[in-house]
């Protein structure tokens, strides 16, 4: 005899038909306004003296200026996204790779549904079956066995760091690209590659650098890489823990690496005992696979990797030979509801609506932005590239002047268009393409700005 499974009350209420008809008129209330949304336009001149004077007086309140003058309305629609000004412009930057696309109805569906749930803030003490489903999908899908949710990047990262030198306990030091960045927290500043971004901040790990892959000297570059990372190895036997991969270059400037650089180099780290460490927070679902150690078929040799950004909740990947002893790694909160039921609808996207593979959905997108920025330096010279990879895309103009580029950026932005840069000596022009809600017709509008954007230098 069977006994029928008792249904909790929670469930109930998600599939009670009020709940249900309220859910489903919400969601069309918000297509109608988010369709209102379909081309780029300046400010409102009612809107605009407000908005400029918020802007200035939040800027005092958080002790130092905002980058651009980009406080959003809370609403957009896919690539387009309105600000509190009343003007809408293209978001190809996706707030630093964070958006999966803006307004997007299954994200806000889950969005409502996670407003109907008590817990607000998932975490340490207080976790729902969300988390439980997405560090399930994670795990699933990767070469590693175990997940632990974080609130940001760098927590992923930080957590990561903890793991490594709980299990390696005499060895204190890290290897790490030049030009890599990992983030800002005291530790991450120093294995991120930028002084300014640890200036007066005490050491707290000892970190050595290798030059990363230049795809114009593979070999050569290859062999320097092992003979600079065997010098650290003679220096300090014995004493590193880790080596920090990205696999593509983000902030360093969108440089892209290559499978036999990162296996000459794998080879002696792991001869050393030493854990090869991924941060793909950046990279994470915006390739033809899902990890970009995948698509260099690193997958083996990879011991933990960090995720997030477009993921929306953050996380730790790791073999089980790093399980932490209990109370190493624990965060009040690891994330939001909303966030974690986001995460998994995206993440199940990404796998299930053809976004991956040679032919998948980012690939295309990055194929037909390529040839319009070849279109662009064939015409005008005023760029070379593009580079990167995925929906990771960058341009260099104007030779890589970084004064120049940086005007270009806020000129691009005044004129509807959101980017960013990346890199020095030379510093580039980069994009982080929503790959959700976005067509060939809105690139077509992007590269137009650019255009325009380049034609006032």
């Amino acid at each position: 005899m069977t006994t029928k499974q008792e249904t909790l009350v929670a469930e109930s209420l998600m599939q009670d038909p009020a709940l249900l008809q309220a859910k489903e008129q919400i969601l069309k209330t918000v297509a109608k306004y988010r369709q209102k949304i379909d081309r780029i336009k300046g400010p409102s001149a009612q809107k605009e003296a407000n908005y400029q004077e918020t802007i200035k007086r939040f800027g005092a309140l958080r002790g130092q200026n905002l980058l651009y003058p980009y406080l959003g309305s809370g609403l957009g629609n896919g690539a387009l996204v309105e600000l509190a000004d009343g003007s809408v412009k293209y978001d190809f930057i996706s707030g630093i790779g964070t958006h999966f696309g803006h307004s997007l109805e299954q994200i806000t569906s889950e969005m409502i549904d996670a407003a109907c749930q008590n817990t607000v803030m998932q975490g340490h003490l207080q976790q729902n079956l969300d988390s439980v489903a997405l560090t399930k999908l994670l795990v699933d899908n990767s070469c590693l066995d175990h997940c632990f949710l974080s609130s940001s990047g760098a927590m992923a990262c930080e957590n990561g760091l903890k793991l490594i030198f709980h299990q390696k306990p005499t060895r204190r030091r890290l290897l790490a690209f030049e030009k890599c960045f990992m983030g800002r927290t005291l530790a991450l500043a120093q294995i991120t590659d930028k002084p300014e971004y640890r200036k007066n901040l005490p050491l707290n790990v000892q970190v050595d650098y290798i030059p990363f892959y230049d795809e114009q000297a593979p070999e050569k570059s290859t062999a320097l890489a092992v003979k600079t990372l065997k010098k650290h190895l003679a220096r300090y036997p014995n004493q590193y823990a880790a080596m920090c991969f990205e696999c593509i270059q983000g902030e360093g400037g969108y440089w892209v690496g290559s499978r036999p650089f990162f296996m000459a180099l794998i080879e002696v780290l792991k001869e050393e005992n030493i854990a090869v460490f991924i941060d793909e927070v950046q990279t994470f679902g915006r390739g033809p696979t899902l990890f970009a150690h995948e698509y260099f078929e690193l997958q083996e040799h990879v011991d933990l990797v960090a995720v997030g950004k477009l993921l929306q909740t953050c996380a730790t990947l790791y073999k089980s030979e790093f399980k932490p002893e209990p109370g190493l790694i624990s965060q009040t909160y690891t994330s939001s509801t909303s966030a974690i039921r986001s995460a998994h609808h995206i993440l199940h996207t990404l796998l299930k609506d053809q976004y991956l593979g040679q032919t998948g959905k980012n690939m295309q997108l990055r194929r037909y932005f390529v040839e319009g920025l070849q279109k662009i330096e064939k015409k005008s010279g005023a760029i070379q590239g593009p580079y990167g990879w995925g929906l990771m895309i960058a341009c260099t103009p104007f030779g890589g002047d970084r004064q120049k580029v940086l005007q270009l950026a806020h000129d691009l932005f005044a004129l509807g268009l959101i980017c960013f840069v990346a890199g020095k000596e030379p510093t580039r022009l980069r994009f982080l393409v929503p790959a959700a809600g976005i067509g060939f017709d809105d690139i077509d509008g992007a590269l137009t700005i650019l255009q325009e954007g380049l034609a006032k230098q």
